[in-house]
């Protein structure tokens, strides 16, 4: 399903600085953060609490090496539909968005329908999940992969507009 847009947050220099410093590192405590940003400990957790209510901030997570953790395969794909009606879209997203190796699902335009970077053990891995996803579904007209062979950057930063 297509989600409408969502209205901007205002930010100002502060919560840039916050936002920068938990991109770099989200286990910074609030006094290291605070310390960091320039702030008082109070001010420094009252503008976190905000970010995360209002949604800037929408998780933290820990950022895992693929290879170390056995899944080296990296794959990205694009996807077709025969037909792409709002149903079938919403049908396909909702079947591909529940496999734990699809990482990221995007709706594209122009050429095909979604872009998919899935990241999985090896090429008997990558076959099992597109048989599951995509060629046991009728809808789908094309499936194209390319295997990643060398990540020369990954980054999960978001530039924060000004």
């Amino acid at each position: 399903m297509i989600k409408p847009p969502q209205q901007s947050i205002a930010l100002d220099e502060l919560d840039h600085r916050i936002l920068d410093q938990l991109q770099s590192d989200c286990a910074l405590t609030n006094l290291e953060l605070a310390q960091r940003v320039h702030a008082s400990t109070p001010t420094s957790l009252r503008r976190v609490r905000r970010l995360v209510d209002e949604g800037v901030i929408e998780k933290q997570v820990a950022i895992l090496n693929p290879e170390k953790v056995g899944n080296a395969l990296t794959a990205i794909i694009e996807i077709t539909l025969d037909v792409q009606t709002a149903e079938h879209l919403d049908e396909f997203e909702a079947g591909a968005i529940t496999e734990p190796a699809i990482l990221q699902c995007y709706r594209v335009s122009p050429g095909p329908d979604f872009v998919l970077i899935a990241q999985l053990v090896d090429m008997p891995a990558y076959h099992a999940m597109a048989h599951r996803v995509f060629t046991s579904k009728a809808n789908v007209r094309n499936v194209r992969t390319f295997f990643s062979v060398h990540r020369s950057k990954f980054e999960t930063r978001t530039i924060v507009a000004k």
